[in-house]
């Protein structure tokens, strides 16, 4: 009870008949470099994502770091 290929093609007749070759081959370009913009602002984001929370987390343990001098105490008595 799907649709068959023949109404499928019948269709696809009747959109081409309205809306001619080319309009169709502009909106499927613009529709393609719109998922393309999708995708690279996505991965885009993704990346800058990682990037702010590495940031936050280095600025975060500098902030932490305490600068110190060790010395070593001598414990030992000089008993001779």
């Amino acid at each position: 009870m799907g649709i068959s290929i023949w109404q499928l093609l019948i269709i696809l007749l009747i959109v081409l008949l309205l809306f001619g070759a080319k309009r169709l081959r502009g909106i499927g370009t613009d529709l393609g470099g719109a998922v393309k913009g999708f995708r690279d602002s996505m991965s885009d984001a993704g990346k800058e994502g990682d990037d702010k929370d590495k940031e936050r987390i280095e600025g975060h343990a500098v902030r932490n770091t305490i600068d110190a001098e060790a010395s070593v105490k001598d414990t030992s008595k000089d008993k001779v």
